[in-house]
C-alpha cells in the first residue's frame, strides 16, 4: 500500500470531462491513518509534464528524482479518490516535507480551508 507523500503510476482511465486520463504519476495525499487502515480507495493528486510557470495555487512544481524522469505539476485542482486497484507501480519517488507542506498549503487554498 502507498504512503502519503508517494508518487505512484495510477491508471486513471476512462477519463470523463475535464479529468486527466492514462497511465499517470499521482501524489497519494491522503492520511497516514487512512492508509494504514488499508482504506479500499487512495485520494490522490494528478501530475503532469504539461509544466506551467507561476501557476500556483492550482499547480506545485515536483523536480525530477527517482524514477520521476521529468520536472512535474501536480493537478491541484484535480484532486480526487481512486480505487487502490487503479494503483499500478510504486513508488516511484518520494516528495520531500517542504514540498508536502507546499502541497498542503495549495490544498487549504483551493478547498478555502484558509484561515483568515
Amino acid at each position: 500500500m502507498p504512503d502519503r507523500g508517494e508518487v505512484w503510476l495510477a491508471n486513471l482511465e476512462p477519463r470523463l470531462g475535464t479529468e486527466p486520463g492514462k497511465t499517470r504519476p499521482v501524489l497519494v495525499v491522503q492520511s497516514q491513518a487512512l492508509v494504514d487502515a488499508n482504506h479500499p480507495s487512495t485520494i490522490i493528486i494528478p501530475l503532469t509534464t504539461n509544466v506551467v510557470e507561476d501557476a500556483e495555487p492550482l499547480r506545485v512544481r515536483v523536480p525530477a528524482s527517482g524514477q520521476l524522469r521529468q520536472d512535474s505539476d501536480l493537478l491541484i485542482d484535480q484532486l480526487r479518490a481512486i480505487d487502490n486497484r487503479r494503483l499500478i507501480r510504486g513508488p516511484i519517488t518520494r516528495l520531500s516535507d517542504v514540498l508536502m507542506a507546499k502541497v498542503g498549503e495549495a490544498l487549504r487554498e483551493i478547498l478555502d480551508l484558509v484561515e483568515e
